[in-house]
């Protein structure tokens, strides 16, 4: 008898992203979902502003909205970003493409208007049924119940439910209840840095006012500012600053002091933000942390996935596109087995590797950002990047091209990075301009190092790019 089959109704804790696009993946295979989810619902009450973030969706999380045939719509939606765009003090620009050429973007999407189109297409399903103002507060995985809180009416009831899905983020209370079985643990670690929402309007006829197809970055070696583009014509700016120091949110305590702070730092976005102080002071200080835990699971009975079970900082943009191939990935194992449990452990083995690369990727990249994209040694390092990803199509890669424009597996996109990584910078040494790079020597370098590898490891380069 199949396990899988025979159960009806299954509980996702959490209507956020994954959670939402979860019970798609669910309804199609026929479960009755019911979701709990903490807030209120945001398709119909206003949600305080200023945690955003943009999402930067790209291939990963394309191809999981692919599979329920939500891509087309999203990227409606989608502003494509082809590239960094770098503002230095002085306000002088310089662009740096993401990929090999124009036709690999990120795209910049609104994460409310993402979240309110799936719960609302989740539920056209007819199989999933979505409750607001429910705060999960125990879960007895063994005997399949969740005590849940209407924060409503204040009342407590017993939600019975043969399996959950814990999608309630990365300060998932399904995962706190989980970590207190034998043999489950998480590692937490807070950025020393914070998040601060700032917004450029759009200028007259809703044009934008900077370079639209552009992730806008001021790096400032320990700070930066990054804006991305919306639909309106508006930029979602973010401020990241260390918490405490000599500059950081500690130290700006006035209105003049942000303003001096920006008009130094930041002085061609200033003009831009002409809410800057008020939206300082109202905003609030958002955290950035990076969750590890092992295992995923509890038998058969309960699952994590997305920030829940791992969750990480944005500087890679993949929070959402791990999330989203979480589900991906659950539905393939879900096709293979008959039970549960063994889905479960499959999913946990392919995925754990690859969601600890990613976090690890996200910070390492956080610092590239902040630091070395003003850098003009790192500027030529890109430069002969690019070169060599169109000189040697499919023998050369680089980390954030498998990244973010193929679905290789985080892990080995990863080890691809370092090796990599090594190429280019034995390349220039002694180099001052990217096109003089001595082709040859690339040749040989990838053949040695990279080629093998590569086929060492085909079946997950093998994934459609």
């Amino acid at each position: 008898m199949h396990e899988i089959d025979q159960t009806g109704r299954v509980t996702v804790v959490g209507a956020g992203l994954v959670g939402s696009l979860l019970a798609m993946y669910l309804a199609k295979r026929g479960f009755q979902v019911d979701v709990l989810e903490r807030r209120p619902d945001m398709r119909r009450e206003e949600i305080g502003a200023g945690r955003s973030i943009n999402l930067a969706i790209s291939t990963r999380g394309l191809h999981a909205l692919r599979q329920v045939g939500l891509e087309e719509e999203a990227l409606r939606h989608a502003i494509p970003m082809r590239g960094r765009m770098i503002h230095s003090p002085s306000g002088e620009l310089a662009y740096q493409a993401y990929g090999k050429d124009e036709s690999q973007a990120i795209n910049s999407l609104s994460r409310a208007w993402l979240n309110k189109f799936l719960m609302s297409r989740a539920e056209a399903t007819g199989r999933v049924r979505i409750e607001f103002k429910q705060r999960v507060q125990h879960a007895d995985f063994q005997k399949g119940v969740l005590e849940v809180v209407d924060e409503s009416s204040g009342s407590t009831r017993e939600v019975r439910t043969p399996v959950m899905f814990g999608t309630d983020g990365s300060g998932s209370a399904v995962r706190r209840e989980l970590t207190l079985l034998p043999g489950h643990g998480s590692a937490q670690e807070q950025l020393s840095h914070g998040y601060k929402e700032l917004t450029i309007h759009a200028g007259p006829g809703g044009a934008f006012q900077m370079e639209k197809h552009a992730l806008h970055i001021w790096p400032r070696g320990s700070y930066m500012l990054i804006a991305l583009p919306n639909e309106d014509g508006s930029f979602t700016c973010t401020l990241f600053l260390p918490f405490q120091g000599p500059v950081s949110f500690e130290s700006l305590q006035t209105p003049a002091q942000v303003k001096a702070f920006f008009e130094q730092q930041f002085p061609d976005a200033l003009a831009l933000i002409p809410d800057l102080v008020h939206d300082f002071f109202q905003n609030p200080t958002g955290t950035m942390v990076t969750v590890k835990s092992a295992p995923w699971h509890v038998d058969g009975k309960a699952l994590l996935l997305g920030d829940a079970a791992h969750a990480i900082v944005p500087f890679f943009g993949q929070g959402m596109n791990c999330g989203f191939e979480d589900c991906v990935v659950l539905e393939e194992c879900l096709g293979r087995h008959t039970r549960w449990q063994d889905a479960f452990e499959e999913l946990f083995r392919l995925r754990k590797a690859n969601a600890d690369a990613i976090a690890d990727m996200a910070v390492e990249n956080f610092v590239e950002m902040r630091d070395k994209t003003a850098d003009p040694r790192f500027l030529l390092e890109k430069a002969v990047e690019k070169v060599l990803l169109n000189a040697f199509p499919g023998q050369f890669l680089s980390r954030y091209t498998l990244v973010s424009f193929s679905r290789v597996p985080y892990r080995l996109a990863y080890e691809v990075g370092a090796i990599a990584g090594g190429i280019v910078a034995e390349l220039c040494a002694g180099l001052t301009r990217a096109e003089d790079v001595d082709l040859q020597r690339a040749r040989t370098l990838i053949h040695e190092r990279l080629v093998p590898f590569v086929k060492e490891h085909s079946d997950g380069f093998g994934l459609a790019r």
